[in-house]
């Protein structure tokens, strides 16, 4: 058997959750992810960061 390892979510899914959970849009999303990776507890935090500042 091999061993399975989680597979990471995409660019897209990121966006997509991020835009599920937080109040930006879908390019505000986009660019977060591009700016910082898909780190998805690091993006969460970005995203509400960035909700208080606007």
């Amino acid at each position: 058997m091999k061993p399975t390892t989680p597979t990471l979510p995409t660019d897209d899914e990121l966006v997509m959750h991020l835009v599920e959970t937080s109040d930006l849009s879908p390019l505000q999303a986009a660019e977060l992810v591009r700016r910082h990776g898909r780190d998805r507890r690091k993006l969460d935090e970005l995203a509400r960061t960035f909700k208080a500042e606007s």
